[in-house]
């Protein structure tokens, strides 16, 4: 009797588990709070992405701030100065418009967070603080954008 070579059903290794898809958080919900205990274990060791993530970032790149040039980008960034350090933001800025009027979904998530860095440099360079930043958005929070703007009395006069 001959046999029947199995068809490629009969023969694929049998499927993989779904992947868990996680619950998104509430964005109202405090960042401290902690992840629940059925999260895998991998959960404990990355950190959770939130404004703590941009903090630490801030506090690297002021900590480069004085180191060599020539060995961290965020030193030799700042060493060229306000001008090329606004120009490298409006650069990462514009690749972020093209990829998202594009549609490209992860490009653009990978141009956000150059966009993020470099605001970031941008703040040391200026003094900025994370802190102050979040301080004028936790101020914004809760009024309409136009009732915002339309609050503001003066225009800060451009330096020329």
């Amino acid at each position: 009797m001959i046999k029947k070579a199995p068809s490629k059903a009969e023969t694929k290794a049998p499927p993989k588990p779904a992947k868990a898809v996680k619950p998104k958080k509430d964005k109202a919900a405090p960042a401290a709070t902690p992840a629940p205990a059925t999260e895998p274990a991998v959960q404990a060791v990355i950190p959770q992405a939130s404004s703590a993530v941009l903090d630490r970032l801030y506090a690297v790149v002021q900590e480069r701030k004085d180191t060599d040039p020539t060995v961290s980008h965020s030193a030799r960034l700042l060493s060229r100065g306000t001008y090329k350090i606004a120009q490298k933001f409006g650069e990462e800025a514009v690749e972020c418009l093209i990829e998202a009027v594009a549609g490209r979904k992860d490009m653009l998530v990978a141009e956000s967070a150059d966009v993020l860095y470099h605001l970031i440099v941008l703040w040391v360079d200026a003094g900025v603080t994370p802190d102050e930043v979040w301080a004028e958005l936790r101020r914004r929070e809760g009024t309409s954008g136009i009732a915002e703007k339309a609050a503001r009395t003066t225009t800060p006069a451009r330096k020329g």
